[in-house]
């Protein structure tokens, strides 16, 4: 009976694709292209006209798009394709879109070629996993198939691997089990065992797999003509770079969360990858932050409402997903998550989270005083932690309701000079930006004038400065500390502290590296949607951009972030670094002679230091597997590689998952080695300097 049940899922999924009729352009999707043309060149930063480079990039995204890891097209297919390779740029100008759905319609047909292979295959259920062979889970570079027996040649692995993955962890986790409970079997008696559940977890695993590609089926039926132009014509628009976007009515309407990004109801901000949801920010105060197991990087693939059944929603689209995920208050919803950790994404876990407001209060900042012994002296010294720069900006300071980051920071600093502190770390770490007028404001409490950031578009450039006046609040030696999610604002404020000589800036090799500015312009009625262009470029007041470079570290102390794919360098066609003149600004201090001094002191106390050697060989391993290309399908080697993966994702969740649990619930009182070690960085720069408060400007304090 079973076996009948899955036979009639294989016709069905056949059916499923096969009879998919080929989706045509609507009759004004050709108007939407058109003006999509004429408006870029005009309105982008580059004020660059569509060309046959812009042609080449476009088709590339759209390929990529559809078939990221280069398993369902054939060479020839893109041989085909390659005949409007720069083409396309004269097609969007005359309102032609044909190539979207030609793409479109071609990728349904090779798919249901391809899933048909997979699960006749995966009904068998017949793999040896003896035979030295390996997978390569790392496709993006790999070639596409010369033919249909290179392509299934492929598919076969890929069926292989899935098995082997699940039957390994399968056996790991009963391992464990076992061991946690003091079981035990004989050698002879566990071969035995292991031999037959091998075997029935194959097969079981392969019927398995077969319910998960009929519902990727199902999923690449359902879009419609809105999705496919969507799909081709943000192809376009990032082209110019990855932050310009088209975004069609019913995308525009999710688009009140964050930029590219869209904010769902646990509180995390998520984008599309390779198929699944990628975490790429979890809010402050949110669900997933005060739960602490979901990690920046984690990919969701399944959602369960309460009491209901898992969902796969690989290949979804992205509002659908986000739509299931949201929901009323106190309600809860399962998630199943493919961990950062592995490459290969074979690694499950189910997280519930219940439902909640994020309250402003959870995402504000926090501050104490930290009393820090380092070679026999004991110093009080400040500690901020800032999540984001958020600001209420339809009410004034005086209006009930209204909220400053910068202000709550003064509070921290006013207690900070009453309790005699003799210097302070603002920690900016996992701060993806927000208020721009808040970042300078922030910088005010540090540094007495001058310029903080320019701003410059295609046309004009302008620099916001700190007001006249500016008193200081806080005048003694300042650490600051980013990793690769600090972001935008958090790197205005680092690069003018650093640039000023005002503050050591301690963390990742350097920060994210997001340098522009977006807007989102209608392009007509409703019904053609609207268009997020890059319009401007953020410059440090020494003239360098933080696009791509962000702000470098004067002293690195690695995250994990460090070794993953984060930042904007890791994206299609971003935006160069590029330089402008430097403002006029002057040095406030001099914090830069002090660095290599301190340097030295922090590489020679953690060469000794247990806990940060620990804390490195973590970072080391998730690069190593981040970066590993190919996999082992045979049994032994398999399960030897996975147990070793499971060792370090174990640390990984050392790292961030009781204790940051623990952090977080006790308003954030951090406990990790690299806030550590800021702290004994700030002592010695207060011993370096004796002490002294920041040199007076001219004419002394203003308050």
């Amino acid at each position: 009976m079973q076996m009948c049940r899955y036979l009639t899922v294989l016709v069905l999924i056949g059916a499923a694709l096969s009879c998919v009729a080929d989706l045509k352009p609507r009759n004004y999707d050709g108007r939407i292209a058109k003006r999509l043309a004429d408006t870029l060149p005009k309105v982008h930063v580059l004020q660059r006209m569509a060309d046959d480079e812009i042609s080449r990039r476009a088709w590339t995204n759209l390929v990529t798009y559809y078939d990221f890891d280069h398993s369902v097209f054939l060479k020839s297919d893109l041989d085909a394709f390659s005949a409007r390779l720069e083409k396309l740029d004269d097609e969007i100008k005359a309102g032609n879109v044909s190539f979207g759905y030609a793409v479109h319609n071609l990728f349904i047909e090779r798919l249901s070629e391809r899933l048909q292979f997979a699960t006749n295959l995966l009904e068998k259920g017949e793999f040896d996993f003896s035979i030295e062979e390996t997978y390569r889970v790392r496709r993006k570079d790999a070639p596409w198939p010369n033919d249909k027996a290179q392509a299934e040649d492929h598919w076969r692995r890929r069926m292989k691997n899935e098995v082997l993955s699940v039957c390994i962890n399968q056996e790991l986790n009963a391992q464990e089990a076992a061991s946690s409970t003091n079981k035990s079997e004989s050698a002879d008696s566990s071969s035995a065992k292991e031999k037959l559940t091998l075997e029935e977890r194959a097969k079981k695993a392969s019927l398995d797999l077969i319910k998960k590609y009929r519902q990727y089926a199902m999923v690449m039926m359902e879009p419609d003509e809105e999705t496919v132009l969507q799909r081709y014509l943000s192809a376009f628009c990032r082209a110019y770079d990855p932050h310009t976007d088209y975004m069609s009515p019913t995308t525009r309407e999710d688009f009140d969360m964050e930029m590219n990004l869209t904010l769902c109801g646990i509180g995390a901000t998520l984008t599309q990858d390779d198929g699944a949801l990628k975490i790429i920010e979890i809010l402050p105060g949110s669900p997933c932050d005060r739960d602490g197991r979901i990690k920046s990087g984690d990919k969701i693939v399944g959602v369960q409402q309460d009491g209901g059944e898992m969902e796969d929603v690989m290949w979804q689209p992205m509002r659908k997903t986000i739509r299931k995920i949201r929901g009323a208050k106190g309600t809860k919803v399962i998630l199943e998550i493919i961990p950062r950790s592995d490459p290969d994404g074979t690694t499950r876990k189910l997280i519930d989270l219940v439902r909640d407001e994020i309250k402003l209060e959870d995402q504000a900042a926090t501050g104490r005083v930290e009393n820090v012994s380092l070679n026999g002296v004991t110093n009080r010294l400040g500690y901020v932690h800032l999540p984001s720069f958020y600001g209420t900006m339809d009410k004034r300071p005086s209006d009930p309701g209204f909220r400053s980051s910068s202000m709550d920071v003064v509070k921290y600093i006013g207690e900070f000079n009453a309790a005699g502190v003799k210097g302070m770390v603002l920690d900016l770490r996992g701060n993806g930006g927000g208020s721009l007028r808040e970042a300078v404001l922030l910088s005010s409490l540090f540094v007495p004038d001058g310029p903080v950031v320019k701003i410059r578009d295609a046309r004009s450039a302008g620099s916001l400065p700190i007001p006249p006046g500016n008193p200081v609040a806080f005048r003694l030696p300042l650490v600051v500390l980013t990793d690769r999610a600090s972001a935008s604002a958090s790197e205005i404020v680092a690069g003018h502290l650093q640039d000023t000589g005002r503050a050591v800036v301690l963390g990742d090799v350097r920060t994210h590296g997001k340098g522009t500015v977006q807007t989102v312009l209608g392009l007509g009625p409703d019904k053609y949607g609207s268009c997020k262009i890059t319009t401007a470029r953020f410059y440090r007041v020494d003239g360098r951009s933080t696009q791509l470079e962000g702000v470098a570290a004067d002293i690195h102390l690695s995250s994990l972030l460090d070794s993953l794919d984060i930042g904007e360098d890791k994206l299609t066609y971003a935006l160069p670094f590029s330089r402008i003149a430097p403002d006029d600004y002057k040095l406030c201090w001099n914090m830069h002679d002090y660095v290599p001094t301190l340097r030295s002191l922090s590489e020679k106390r953690l060469s000794t230091n247990e806990r940060y050697k620990k804390h490195m060989l973590n970072v080391v391993g998730m690069k190593k597997l981040a970066d590993r290309e190919e996999v082992s399908l045979e049994y032994s080697a398999r399960r030897e590689m996975a147990a070793a993966d499971r060792q370090l994702r174990e640390l990984d969740e050392e790292e961030g998952g009781e204790e940051e649990v623990s952090r977080r619930r006790k308003a954030r009182k951090l406990d990790d080695v690299v806030l550590d070690e800021s702290f004994a960085v700030l002592m010695d720069l207060i011993r370096l300097t004796k002490g002294e408060e920041i040199p007076r400007p001219r004419g002394g304090w203003l308050w």
